[in-house]
């Protein structure tokens, strides 16, 4: 590519990551299909036998271990205002022992003068478990422009000192955005190809559709790291390229959009699904609360993701953000202790109902039982 050509390119990614964070931060995007955290219900202990202040939030996620089960997911870079948000969710991070995550660096690697609104994330938060990103689409060959070498995912890596790499997967988002990259055929196997030669995990993340359990056993196949499962019932990308097909008078990408808006898996569902591949999953999608977590992490999730909260709280500063992760955080410790548990993990292993549309989904599926059966009482007992 020459350096003109890369220009344009850069100049245009840039504009396009400036509008995905000002859409994200609309309510125009948000789903109407919940994720399903309504649908799940954990059976409160009223003997808990556990002190409050012996909770312990601490979680291990490929190899580190977090504070807190709490990852803040990529969402932005690439653009001048991704500098102020993206410093200021490294530091949220880097004050509450989190893991963070960035968004497509791919705008870096067509215009290297962006890595800065990627590079500022390790500066702010030089312990903290970080993300890299790139998405799937760019793995394959796309309309005569050639795959990502391997060379330019490790410079992905590189730029940000990142301690895993996520390969976001968002074939929807790519479907409606009026120019998207349409391309799919391949894409496994050079996710197979990447695992092992990078030097730091792979992260397979979709991006507000989900994950049935047939894909994250054959991504578990491939031998990635962990699974984002990234599901139904947050922030809609379909809805997001909808609203910039409008801004760009592209009728098939509002059409498209409007009739894709609810498309996908739910979060919850995809979580029951994902649980036997027997990888790491992060539960992101519509997770809101310390009780929407604690939800995640008894179907199975060993940690959640939050994107569009944390980053309207980041456009309002550091004090912001340490409200919302305090708030969120102290509802997730009480509820381990309503339900006897002294950490994250344990969550898995109490009693669960499940109802409503999540029911129905998991019935239809086959995803059940979560639970093994109760054993069967002895006789006279």
């Amino acid at each position: 590519m020459s350096a003109a050509a890369g220009t344009t390119q850069g100049a245009t990614l840039r504009a396009r990551k400036e509008e995905h964070q000002r859409l994200a931060a609309t309510d125009a995007v948000q789903t109407r299909t919940p994720p399903g955290w309504g649908d799940i219900h954990l059976v409160h202990e009223a003997l808990p036998e556990v002190d409050l202040d012996a909770v312990s939030l601490e979680t291990e996620l490929l190899g580190r271990t977090l504070r807190a089960p709490l990852v803040i997911a990529g969402m932005t870079g690439g653009h001048d205002g991704a500098t102020a948000v993206n410093a200021a969710l490294a530091r949220a991070a880097e004050r509450h022992g989190l893991a963070i995550g960035l968004g497509s660096q791919r705008a870096a690697l067509v215009d290297p003068t962006l890595e800065p609104t990627y590079a500022v994330v390790r500066e702010h938060a030089p312990s903290a478990f970080v993300i890299g990103n790139v998405g799937a689409a760019q793995l394959v060959e796309q309309g005569g422009k050639g795959p990502l070498t391997l060379a330019q995912l490790r410079r992905t890596v590189e730029m940000i000192d990142a301690d895993a790499l996520a390969i976001h997967l968002n074939v929807l988002e790519e479907s409606v955005q009026p120019e998207g990259d349409r391309r799919a055929r391949g894409v496994a196997d050079a996710i197979a190809e990447l695992v092992g030669t990078l030097g730091v995990p792979v992260i397979v993340k979709e991006t507000g559709a989900g994950i049935a359990r047939t894909t994250a056993e054959r991504l578990a196949a491939l031998g990635v790291g962990a699974l984002d499962v990234g599901g139904l019932g947050g922030t809609s990308f379909a809805l997001v390229e909808r609203l910039r097909a409008q801004l760009q008078h592209d009728q098939r990408g509002i059409e498209l959009g409007e009739d894709l808006a609810e498309w996908g898996i739910p979060t919850a569902v995809s979580l029951a699904g994902a649980r036997t591949a027997g990888l790491p999953l992060i539960a992101t999608g519509g997770i809101r609360s310390g009780l929407d977590a604690a939800k995640a992490l008894a179907l199975g999730a060993t940690a959640v993701g939050v994107a569009r909260p944390l980053l309207l709280a980041a456009l309002d500063g550091d004090a912001a953000l340490d409200a919302w992760i305090g708030r969120f955080l102290e509802t997730l410790r009480t509820v381990l202790q309503l339900t006897g548990c002294t950490t994250a993990a344990q969550l898995r292993e109490r009693p669960l109902v499940v109802g409503g549309e999540t029911r129905a989904w998991i019935d239809d599926l086959g995803y059940g039982p979560l639970r093994p059966a109760p054993a069967a009482s002895e006789p006279g007992r």
